[in-house]
């Protein structure tokens, strides 16, 4: 071989080599960057993972903060919030805190909280009525507050750096809005959501319709959410590696301690299903089938209506569901992805409910 063909192909390898694809740098797995693990193995990345490649990006992986949090003074979330009335508005104040909210017996989680519950109160309006949310923020960090569905204003949409500015820890910002349309929304944080609507910034509202329509003689609201509780601290639970929930709630109680649904032999019911977490549940009814009569607040008619036993519910989703009670009994209503049913790996838990059903 000549000289001048070596030349070539020590150009041709060298360019060869500039070509190939970089080696990935390797990611701190979840449990490393939280303290845990073995301390002598160096970190390796999980295939599919979807781990933060910025430092200021690691807050995600941080316990939730509760600075001064309080044990919760209320024992259950979604309860209607009172209101006043100046010159035809209707007022609510609402108070973002952290609280330490117990979710079972023996496992309290660190919240955020509107009013101090999880969820945080309802609100309940009719369609029309003018309303008026004051919003006060005692958390360590600022928030805002999205009307899921709601047909707001753009500037009352509370999406920061867009429609305004961050409520800053101390202040407080006053949303205004005709309520519209009738249906079943929520409303929760927009600022850090993946953490702070996680810890619990969520609640339900409801606008009733303006023209009366045959009312369901039982009406539950059911607000399904997940945690991640470790060592006693409480982080955001997220679909990524070391970071799934181990305790899923209702109402913001996992079994035993979600609500029992007492109804009469006879009686419609509406279960008004809303997933506010980052995970979807199918929820299946046992015992009775199920009309689905609205989706995301929007009413499906008559002619469309589905008839099911499971109805799965994507994170942001709201389902309507009516059932008429017709046998006597204790029915379960739960998620069936049935890992969702258990607290910290252990079964039965998590999102599970009673429907009792008498004559």
């Amino acid at each position: 071989m000549t000289i001048k063909m070596k030349s070539v192909l020590v150009v041709f390898v060298i360019f060869l080599s500039g070509c190939s694809p970089r080696q990935p740098t390797p990611v701190v797995s979840p449990q490393n960057m939280m303290g845990s693990g073995d301390a002598g193995m160096s970190p390796t990345a999980t295939p599919g993972s979807m781990m933060p490649v910025k430092p200021e990006a690691s807050h995600m992986m941080e316990p939730i903060r509760g600075e001064n949090a309080l044990p919760a003074t209320e024992t259950m979330g979604g309860q209607p919030l009172a209101y006043r009335e100046e010159h035809g508005v209707k007022v609510f104040d609402v108070t973002a805190k952290p609280v330490l909210w117990p979710i079972l017996d023996g496992v309290t989680v660190t919240a955020w909280t509107y009013n101090g519950t999880v969820p945080g109160p309802m609100i309940r309006v009719t369609e029309g009525d003018e309303v008026q949310i004051i919003v006060k923020n005692e958390l360590p960090e600022p928030t805002t507050i999205h009307w899921h569905g709601i047909e707001v204003p753009n500037s009352m949409d509370g999406v920061p750096g867009v429609t305004q500015d961050p409520i800053q820890p101390g202040e407080t910002f006053t949303y205004e809005f005709t309520a519209k349309p009738a249906g079943t929304f929520m409303y929760h944080s927009h600022f850090d959501g993946d953490v702070q609507v996680s810890a619990g910034l969520y609640a339900p509202f409801i606008i009733d319709p303006k023209e009366p329509v045959s009312k369901p003689d039982v009406d539950v609201t059911l607000m399904i959410s997940e945690w991640l509780v470790r060592g006693g601290m409480t982080y955001a639970a997220m679909p990524m590696s070391g970071m799934e929930p181990n305790y899923f709630t209702i109402n913001g109680k996992a079994f035993p301690m979600t609500e029992t649904i007492n109804v009469k032999k006879g009686q419609r019911v509406r279960l008004r299903l809303i997933a506010i977490g980052q995970f979807i549940h199918p929820m299946h009814l046992h015992g009775m089938p199920f009309e689905i009569v609205a989706t995301d607040g929007h009413t499906v008619p008559d002619a469309a209506q589905l008839t099911k036993d499971t109805v799965s519910v994507a994170p942001g989703e709201r389902y309507d569901i009516e059932f008429v009670a017709t046998e006597p009994g204790q029915w379960m209503l739960h998620c069936h992805i049935l890992h969702h049913t258990t607290n910290d790996n252990v079964e039965p838990g998590g999102l599970m409910l009673m429907v009792n059903v008498t004559e």
